[in-house]
């Protein structure tokens, strides 16, 4: 399976993987888009609202222009963040040793994240009724850290998490388990 190679090229010498899995993929809503969606529905609507007002009235190059970025955004905002979120996930692989929590990122860029399990500031789980869930290592400052799945830029560093995997509950107890033997 490629998927359990490209994480073992990152395990260490006697390090075992306990558990490897993918974000669920397409196209989702997340609690978040409470906030996020009405928000970029306003500010699209203001910038579509803007440029086309500008481009009516003949106004100077200047003005047509200034509109122009807060177009694409809105545009980002209201569905190519949905699309993006899309393909990050599925981009992304999760394992899970005796040592750690591996989290090999989506993205423009392939990123490794490594979080030793001895030394994890706090884990939580949130499950769904279908038993997929998301196991978050740490807390986030709601609401700002909401926006940092955006694929924003300067948006912030989501907290690092196992998001949308499956049987989110048993990996929870898989890790809290990995978790006390590395601790002795």
């Amino acid at each position: 399976m490629e998927d359990v190679s490209a994480l073992r090229l990152h395990l260490s010498p006697g390090e075992r993987l306990l558990w490897i899995g993918q974000p669920v993929g397409g196209l989702r809503l997340t609690p978040q888009d409470l906030l996020l969606v009405p928000f970029s529905l306003l500010w699209g609507g203001f910038a579509f609202y803007w440029e086309a007002t500008v481009l009516r009235s003949h106004a100077p190059l200047l003005f047509r222009l200034w509109g122009i970025p807060f177009v694409l955004m809105g545009l980002y905002l209201i569905v190519g963040r949905f699309f993006y979120d899309a393909w990050r996930r599925s981009r992304t692989l999760y394992g899970l040793t005796d040592q750690r929590a591996i989290i090999l990122g989506g993205g423009p860029t392939r990123r490794l994240r490594s979080l030793a399990l001895r030394s994890l500031p706090e884990l939580s789980l949130t499950e769904e009724r279908n038993g997929r869930g998301t196991i978050s290592f740490g807390s986030s400052a709601l609401p700002f850290g909401w926006f940092s799945r955006t694929g924003w830029p300067g948006a912030g560093e989501p907290i690092p998490s196992f998001e949308g995997i499956e049987n989110a509950r048993s990996v929870h107890e898989l890790i809290r388990n990995a978790q006390l033997v590395a601790a002795a």
